[in-house]
């Protein structure tokens, strides 16, 4: 089984590339519309409106680019939200599919990969010592006392 299981995460990557380098394909080619350049150029801009540089300041190793750290996401998904816009108004079903991928993608990668990371670690990682029991914030802990008549 751990074959089957490793062709079946090689394939999901291999979709998610793929849907994601055709969103990318899209956007670039919307930007390009709306630019009126070729879509050479427009691919220049949005690489170098999300470039990230490698730069040393007071001995530390930081990263520097035309949008800071916090506004690369909203605008991303800004981004592609309004070519998706696009590809709706025009009415091209498959366009807005994977553009909604990628949007939904883009917006629940940070929570995935948490997710991931926390099962991967726990699995290698067991506790040592005696198991502990979980704690469950929906069980209400009741204590039951009985009268004595």
């Amino acid at each position: 089984m751990p074959k089957l299981a490793g062709a079946v995460v090689l394939l999901a990557l291999v979709a998610l590339a793929s849907a994601t380098t055709y969103a990318g394909f899209l956007l670039v080619s919307t930007v390009s519309l709306y630019l009126g350049t070729n879509r050479f150029v427009a691919g220049l801009l949005l690489g170098i409106l999300f470039a990230r540089l490698p730069w040393v300041r007071q001995g530390k190793l930081r990263a520097i680019g035309l949008l800071p750290g916090k506004a690369r996401l909203p605008v991303m998904a800004a981004l592609l939200a309004s070519c998706l816009l696009h590809f709706l108004y025009r009415g091209e079903m498959v366009p807005v599919l994977f553009l909604g991928f990628a949007v939904s993608f883009l917006l629940g990668y940070r929570r995935l990969r948490q997710m991931l990371l926390a099962r991967a670690v726990s699995s290698f990682f067991q506790p040592a010592g005696p198991a502990k029991p979980q704690d469950d914030r929906n069980v209400i802990d009741v204590e039951f006392r009985e009268k004595k008549d």
